[in-house]
């Protein structure tokens, strides 16, 4: 992987948006039981002074009975986002907020993945689409 800073530009240039099919919501629990069960299906997790927050498949929450009223779809930007690089999430939630789509930005080692509303993703693919198309033709 390469070890250089890479610019907002190159990372859009080069990013191809994925939806996801599946549908996840965010949890938030001080129940070490709970976290517990449903940490085996979270695809992220993270350690909050009020709890333990978990990015959960819907169906695993509602099977635990936690309130699903903000599903999300999760739009990977393809494109080695390196922990060095500058510019790609202020980017991209910009782009979102600029056509009114509230977005959660998740950094994982290799990628950047966008949580939005589920009523939104089709716009949200329309506007990153756009952005990627945008920064190759600059």
């Amino acid at each position: 992987m390469p070890d250089i800073a890479h610019t907002a530009f190159d990372m859009i240039s080069g990013m191809t948006p994925e939806l996801h099919p599946d549908i996840f919501i965010f949890v938030s629990t001080d129940d070490d039981n709970l976290g517990k069960q449903l940490s085996a299906d979270a695809i992220a997790t993270f350690k909050e002074t009020e709890g333990l927050s978990l990015l959960v498949p819907l169906a695993s929450a509602e099977l635990q009975g936690q309130s699903s009223d903000h599903p999300m779809r999760c739009i990977t930007l393809t494109v080695y986002s390196s922990l060095a690089g500058v510019g790609l999430t202020a980017a991209v939630s910009t782009a979102l907020a600029e056509n009114a789509i509230p977005c959660n930005m998740v950094a994982g080692f290799h990628h950047d993945h966008v949580f939005v509303p589920v009523r939104l993703c089709d716009k949200a693919m329309s506007v990153l689409t756009d952005l990627q198309n945008n920064a190759t033709l600059d």
